[in-house]
């Protein structure tokens, strides 16, 4: 079957690999910097807040050309892969990893934010009464009470790594088995005109995209019935 061709099933490993990865980078960094964004007094705050944010509403075309510039030879990534005798990180697995990095922080940091913004100081002022040190109380208490949003940021970070295709194809440059992922397809069979491919690439994508946004309400309502 056309659907499930080799070429099919080795973009699928890709993606998965991608949204994996990218997911676990993205609670990896962004778990800090939530916490920071929550709890800093800082006058820079917002304005770190809303760079992280730009992503949302700037058009994938925008995003994907700034991260051409700052992927290419002569932008900061060229730059370093220069040091292991690299060129560029455009059209490679690692650019994607990163472009795709940027481009659902927003997406991963603002739940978390906002959890441990909802948190307060109360248990860790408690934590701090039984001689716990901040890091201690944030391992044992911050995090295990963010749990849930933490869950809704993963989902949505895999989602969005999943469902992205105008910036992957940016800076990903759609090569087999290097950087094709499974949303470059759709584009490969319009321009073949091959609608019946497109149409099943495309339910495929809303069925996912419904999953997704099922789990997320399931989530939701889990943390509030635990909180009540």
């Amino acid at each position: 079957m056309e659907g499930f061709s080799a070429e099919i099933w080795q973009s699928l490993g890709l993606t998965i690999e991608l949204a994996t990865l990218t997911t676990a980078i993205l609670l990896i960094v962004g778990t800090p910097l939530a916490w920071w964004l929550a709890r800093s007094k800082s006058l820079w705050t917002e304005a770190v807040a809303t760079i992280i944010a730009l992503p949302l509403v700037l058009p994938p075309t925008v995003v994907g050309f700034h991260l051409l510039v700052l992927l290419g030879p002569k932008g900061p990534g060229g730059l370093l892969v220069s040091l292991w005798g690299g060129r560029t990180l455009v059209f490679t697995f690692a650019g994607l990893v990163l472009g795709s990095v940027l481009s659902a922080l927003p997406l991963v940091v603002q739940p978390i934010r906002n959890a441990f913004v909802t948190m307060g100081d109360r248990p860790l002022e408690v934590a701090a009464t039984l001689r716990a040190s901040p890091l201690y109380a944030f391992f044992t208490v911050a995090l295990p009470l963010a749990r849930p949003r933490f869950l809704t940021a993963a989902v949505l970070g895999f989602a969005h790594t999943i469902g992205a295709s105008g910036l992957v194809l940016m800076i990903g440059g759609n090569i087999p088995g290097r950087t094709k992922v499974l949303s470059a397809f759709l584009f490969d069979y319009i321009q073949a005109s091959r609608w019946r491919e497109a149409s099943q690439h495309a339910g495929g994508m809303v069925m996912f995209a419904f999953a997704a946004i099922l789990s997320l309400t399931l989530i939701d309502k889990y943390s509030r019935r635990r909180s009540t």
